[in-house]
């Protein structure tokens, strides 16, 4: 086996790796002879152009690698879609217990309030007394202990798939203390994004819903559609700007205007790569897939509906009757089936460690 070597950039260690992919390194312009360098069991260091069969003997480039005080590094650069997805498979399987942790902490308050509130709707006309006041206060705080718990959440996911990626073995309650110390911008941005995809997806569809009251004809059919254009092409705006907000905010300790500019930046950035290859696109892509798991997650309890659905739309003959129907199912529709909620809660940091992921290879790819 070839001999394996750390290099040291910066005050960030990368490897170990052998000497053709620090070949490769040096070709990229990544790895110069004034490198700290060492043997991957030797404690000492000392610099790259003393590793046999590495540098020849000329003038080092100047170096424009600036290094981003994340805290994981990788040992080398992720070029395909392909090796996001496995990686993200493989870092989940090495942090499940880590990432189980995490997601109890925001999915036990939340099926202790549909339980309370449960309860609650299954009277029927319930009575003010000391049980139903009671079981709607344990409700209403275990809906805020939620959302509470939810910014320490997608600070965990952040800092285990980190640790993780850089070959570390992250401690439980090391990282539920980091996580609290990022709560307050955590919670800011989250608030933020939420408010501004509301913002611009509720406005639109109101002006539509008033329109559509007020009579149907070409100047507000055009002018719906249009509006329909508008909410699809700013929320897909917010959506490719917000992308990378959570790792800027936690992996690089960035405040909260530096983390959505840092994010939009880099977001849009790749433009000498293949457009499948540039972090936009692949992050539409991840979030797609996602999509579909969730769809197949739950297509047990969306098959019956769409199919029960579609022949009352085509059976009917009374517009009327129809939305009666409708609004009459969804009265009536009970809560979501728990065991599905809990399996979608469990799989769901699949999507934060993809996206951390896609956050450093796109951060490798411009520093390259």
């Amino acid at each position: 086996m070839p001999e394996q070597w750390i290099i040291r950039v910066e005050g960030k260690e990368y490897g170990p790796a052998d000497l053709a992919m620090l070949r490769e390194w040096k070709a990229d312009g990544r790895v110069l002879a004034t490198n700290e360098a060492r043997g991957e069991d030797v404690d000492l260091w000392s610099k790259a152009a003393e590793i046999p069969g590495l540098f020849a003997l000329t003038p080092p480039p100047v170096q424009s690698v600036r290094a981003a005080p994340t805290p994981p590094a990788r040992t080398e650069p992720q070029r395909s879609f392909g090796k996001i997805i496995g990686q993200t498979l493989s870092i989940y399987r090495k942090g499940f217990f880590q990432f189980f942790c995490l997601t109890l902490l925001v999915i036990a308050p939340s099926i202790c309030g549909q339980i309370a509130g449960g309860m609650i709707k299954g009277e029927g006309n319930v009575d003010v007394d000391l049980r139903t006041t009671v079981a709607a206060a344990f409700s209403v705080s275990m809906l805020l202990l939620f959302f509470v718990l939810w910014p320490i959440y997608i600070a965990g996911i952040q800092l285990v798939t980190a640790e993780l990626a850089a070959g570390q073995r992250p401690k439980f309650l090391h990282i539920l203390n980091d996580a609290l110390r990022f709560w307050p911008r955590v919670a800011f941005l989250t608030v933020f994004v939420l408010v501004c995809f509301a913002f611009w997806t509720f406005v639109p569809v109101a002006v539509i819903l008033t329109l559509t009251l007020g009579g149907l004809s070409m100047t507000s059919t055009f002018l719906e559609l249009l509006l329909l254009a508008f909410m699809v092409w700013i929320t897909g705006r917010l959506f490719v700007n917000f992308l990378f907000w959570q790792q800027f905010a936690v992996l690089e300790g960035r405040d909260v205007a530096e983390s959505l500019r840092e994010s939009k930046k880099l977001a849009h950035s790749g433009a000498g790569l293949s457009w499948y290859r540039r972090p936009m696109w692949r992050g539409v892509f991840i979030a797609s897939l996602w999509f579909l798991i969730v769809v197949g997650i739950n297509w047990p309890v969306i098959a019956p509906t769409l199919s029960w659905y579609f022949q009352t739309i085509a059976t009917a003959t009374d517009p009327q009757a129809v939305i009666d129907t409708l609004k009459n199912s969804a009265k009536s529709s009970g809560p979501p089936n728990l065991t599905i909620a809990i399996v979608q809660a469990i799989l769901r940091p699949l999507l934060g460690i993809a996206f951390v992921l896609l956050y450093l290879d796109g951060k490798i790819d411009n520093e390259s």
